[in-house]
Order: C-alpha cells, then structure tokens, then sequence
C-alpha cells in the first residue's frame, strides 16, 4: 500500500512538473493583433524576426519591429 501511494505520488508531481514548462505567451503587435503562442519567441538577430510555435503548432516569425509587448500567459 506504502509503495502504491507513493507511486502516486510521484506521478502527480511529474505531472504538475510537465504542465508548468509548457507556458503560452501572448505577442502583442502595433496593428492590434495578439499572436498566442505555444512557446517562448526567439528572437533571431540575423533576421529580426520572432520565431514560435502557434497554437496548431506551425513555426511562425513575426518582424521584431511590429511587436509591442510579449507576456506570458
């Protein structure tokens, strides 16, 4: 029984764990647009253009300039 609960217990903490690293974000852009996004954006210095994941999961960029704010969700 001791072994079984703490099983449990262990999975319920890897679980809290996985659903803490995956934070959406919102991007804010000049046009008014929020972008939700399904990871942090990465500026690519090179290009000038934020690089993240959708919602459905594609790789989007959107220009470094036509962004007003980031914020976590």
């Amino acid at each position: 029984m001791k072994r079984f609960l703490t099983m449990i217990a262990v999975t319920v903490v890897c679980l809290v764990g996985l659903t803490a690293c995956s934070s959406q974000y919102v991007i804010s852009t000049k046009d008014g647009r929020m972008l939700v996004t399904d990871s942090k954006p990465k500026l690519d210095e090179t290009t000038g253009m934020y690089i993240y994941d959708d919602e459905e999961g594609r790789e989007t960029m959107v220009k470094k300039d036509d962004v007003v704010q980031i914020m976590e969700r």
